[in-house]
């Protein structure tokens, strides 16, 4: 068990950085961008992302990072590693609830919603429908950036305490 361990650790980080920058990076330039565009714009480009983003390539990091995460702290746990198997388990918990389910029950159904929207339409009509839209899927979003980078804290954490517990007594 114990030579699986550091390639999980360092799965998990790269799973939960991963993640982390995917809803990053719609923090600080995606939706401020499309907040400056005309509203027909933004609602039709954003039909278009969420249209996009379930594939192979988001998949994994999405779904995949509490997997690797609780897989690991099983594996840190029958290592004897146990601080590093709560830090791993606890950001595989934390991602599921703040991230993943949160996705599911809430920003999945506003983008479904978003996606019956017919565009173009009339410009004041279009930047109400662009603002109900955005300001509460902004607010959602930064929670799920914030869980993940906690996510990839707890990771981070997790290998540091296996490089302590490894490290010779001085």
């Amino acid at each position: 068990m114990t030579r699986f361990l550091k390639p999980l650790a360092l799965l998990s980080l790269l799973f939960s950085g991963a993640i982390f920058g995917f809803f990053y990076a719609w923090v600080c330039s995606t939706m401020w961008g499309l907040d400056a565009a005309a509203p027909n714009t933004a609602i039709a480009a954003m039909q278009a992302m969420n249209a996009s983003v379930r594939n192979a390539a988001f998949a994994p990091a999405f779904f995949g990072t509490p997997v690797i995460l609780f897989v690991t702290a099983l594996v840190a746990w029958r290592s004897r590693e146990s601080r590093a198997a709560l830090l791993f388990g606890a950001g595989g918990l934390i991602y599921l609830l703040g991230a993943l389910i949160l996705t599911v029950l809430v920003s999945s159904p506003m983008n479904e919603d978003l996606a019956l929207v017919e565009t173009p339409m009339e410009a004041s009509r279009a930047r109400e429908v662009w603002q109900d839209y955005s300001e509460p899927w902004q607010r959602w979003n930064t929670v799920r950036t914030i869980v993940s980078c906690v996510t990839l804290l707890l990771a981070g954490l997790a290998i540091l305490s296996l490089n302590r517990s490894r490290a010779p007594a001085t």
